[in-house]
């Protein structure tokens, strides 16, 4: 980039900047949700949640389809409103 370039183009570098965070984050996301170990935590933690009835079997076996979707490398069908398990007496 020649230096003319770079000074016309710098009122850009902020969304340059933006938009290459999201990209990062994007990757970042999509690396952690095809982790096989972060997908059985998830489903350990969903079971947990189900056990001390901080979710109903409904949302359990949504969630868990979900997941064994994605551990076994299918696209999921659909996420449910609110995939993540609530922290106890975050209700």
């Amino acid at each position: 980039m020649g230096l003319l370039t770079g000074l016309l183009t710098l009122p850009l570098a902020p969304a340059r900047g933006v938009a290459w965070i999201a990209d990062r984050l994007e990757e970042t996301a999509e690396r952690e949700t095809a982790d096989p170990a972060v997908l059985r935590a998830r489903l350990a933690a969903l079971n947990r949640a189900l056990d001390e009835g901080e979710i109903d079997q409904e949302r359990f076996e949504l969630e868990e389809e979900r997941l064994l979707d994605l551990l076994e490398g299918r696209p999921p069908v659909a996420a449910p409103a609110d995939p993540a398990p609530r922290p106890p007496g975050s209700h």
